[in-house]
């Protein structure tokens, strides 16, 4: 007769062993998923990644989003990207500037944030448009093209977050090129931890695309880009 001791002996290992595969499975799916997330992003955004004396013309810079602490100023973040925009403003590479970021509750506004740190530092307000509901950079490349009609831009942000915005945006219809940020990276910490968390970033984004997602609001056509052109 068979013990209830040596059933559980020999059930037990092979679960285990079922368990093992099916983690070394997932791990290997996870693994080949991020590469290849990562190999869209590199293919689709080379060539087109430049530092701001060599970066080609466009009519707009797209400035993404980032931490706004309490009282309404820019982290380090967000400050480094806007100076960028601000200095190819002077210098004739663009002649307007997007501010996309997030505007989701009303005691948090990024894009107020940036439009006041750049008028403060003497450009026109005129020549600053704001988009409150760019929640991420699939959101901001989206609406840019679709909500503000932006069809060639000079996006800007860090240096690990380039290649993913200059490829959603070229994925989304915008013909951008993209300007990124070193500045920053005696902040090891955050910089340390956004370069982790832009992993898993590429593979939401090649999520985003292959799912055709609207961004989180649509709505018609905002002239802000028009007019600060004209």
């Amino acid at each position: 007769m068979l013990t209830r001791p040596g059933i559980v002996g020999r059930v037990l290992p092979r679960l285990l062993r079922r368990l093992l595969y099916a983690g070394a499975y997932a791990t290997a799916f996870a693994v080949l998923v991020m590469a290849a997330s990562s190999l869209w992003v590199i293919g689709r955004a080379s060539g087109h990644v430049y530092d701001e004396k060599s970066v080609p013309p466009a009519p707009v810079a797209l400035v993404l989003g980032a931490q706004v602490y309490q009282g309404g100023t820019p982290s380090p973040f967000l400050a480094a990207r806007l100076d960028i925009a601000h200095r190819l403003l002077d210098a004739g590479k663009v002649r307007a500037i997007l501010v996309s970021g997030d505007h989701r509750r009303w005691d948090y506004d990024e894009p107020g944030a940036m439009q006041v740190y750049l008028v403060a530092r003497g450009v026109p307000a005129s020549q600053v448009v704001l988009d409150y509901a760019g929640f991420d950079t699939y959101d901001s490349c989206a609406r840019a093209k679709r909500i503000f009609g932006v069809t060639r831009a000079i996006v800007v942000t860090q240096s690990y977050h380039i290649d993913r915005a200059v490829a959603l945006c070229r994925q989304l219809g915008v013909d951008a090129s993209g300007v990124g940020d070193d500045s920053v990276r005696i902040y090891a910490g955050p910089w340390a931890h956004s370069v982790v968390r832009e992993r898993g970033a590429v593979v939401k984004a090649a999520v985003d695309v292959l799912s055709h997602r609207d961004p989180v609001f649509l709505g018609r056509h905002e002239p802000g880009v028009d007019d600060a052109l004209s």
